[in-house]
């Protein structure tokens, strides 16, 4: 009993679910945006909700796989990894990675069945195909330095506007702007993960754009994706007055900003981490939150 206690809590630990907001805030915003268009649909929602889930956690297993592998983990910082520290056999991880991206299209393949937008399916299949290629096959594209370029894609304007487009059936100005915000913060995350990461991928020859752009370009790049989204927010309080609620996010957007400036050691850019993640959460719910007209109506 204790060893499959134990087994699980690696299966938990190396599916990263901190990682989930996300995929949480983009459905979040997406699914304000539809509600403001008077076509919220709670069905879809969580249908989008479990695609966005699925292929967060399968994504997060084949990175561990294909990095394992590659042997880019061996000395690095932060959470557990199944494959680098030969805690699960790589095939077993491999094979959790596709059973995810499998549900992920399951979820996918439901959605399109509901609303007929066949079109979906492609959209869906070259999300699974980043996904995979982000660290995985022979030319990994996250080894090349475009990986915040396609989490802005997939987990801001991708994840976003095809939330809402499921529901209003048509692309929606605030789903567009609300991509861009989720785009940035996980851009944000992916950027701070990689600037703690410079010393081990730079030796690994794991070319991310934190180690082409150095230490002080990369931190720089880091502070716009954070505060892009507080600067897309500016007007929404004037036209939608609960969005002001979005400015709460700064309660995690100033830490995080004062310890990437001035880091002690990885840890702290580990805390960086989190606090980035929160900081998409809070504000994807509240801006998700006060676009719905119930949040705003006397």
């Amino acid at each position: 009993m204790s060893q499959k206690s134990n087994s699980l809590k690696l299966w938990v630990e190396g599916a990263r679910l901190r990682t989930l907001p996300l995929a949480i805030s983009p459905i979040a915003i997406g699914a304000g945006a539809a509600s403001a268009a008077d076509k919220f649909d709670a069905g879809l929602t969580w249908l989008a909700f479990a695609v966005a889930m699925f292929l967060q956690i399968g994504v997060n297993y084949a990175n561990d796989y294909s990095d394992g592998i590659r042997g880019t983990d061996e000395h690095r910082v932060g959470p557990l990894r199944l494959t680098g520290s030969k805690s699960v056999k790589p095939q077993a991880v491999k094979i959790a990675a596709f059973v995810f991206f499998g549900l992920a299209a399951l979820a996918g393949f439901s959605i399109v069945l509901i609303t007929q937008q066949w079109w979906f399916i492609a959209v869906g299949a070259a999300a699974i195909i980043a996904a995979w290629f982000y660290t995985g096959g022979k030319s990994p594209y996250g080894y090349s330095g475009l990986g915040e370029i396609a989490v802005f894609v997939f987990f801001g304007l991708v994840a976003t506007n095809g939330t809402a487009y499921i529901q209003i059936l048509a692309f929606d100005f605030n789903a567009l702007m609300g991509s861009i915000a989720a785009g940035f913060f996980a851009s944000a995350v992916l950027m701070v993960n990689n600037i703690r990461d410079i010393e081990t991928d730079s030796k690994v020859g794991k070319r991310t754009l934190a180690v082409k752009l150095g230490l002080g370009k990369a931190k720089a790049l880091y502070f716009a994706m954070l505060w892009a989204p507080m600067v897309i927010l500016l007007p929404y309080p004037l036209i939608y007055p609960a969005t002001m609620l979005a400015w709460f996010a700064l309660f995690f957007v100033v830490p995080a900003t004062m310890i990437v400036r001035k880091p002690e050691g990885p840890k702290d850019l580990i805390l960086a981490l989190k606090i980035t993640s929160l900081a998409s959460l809070s504000f994807a719910l509240a801006f998700g939150f006060g676009l719905a007209p119930l949040s705003f109506d006397s």
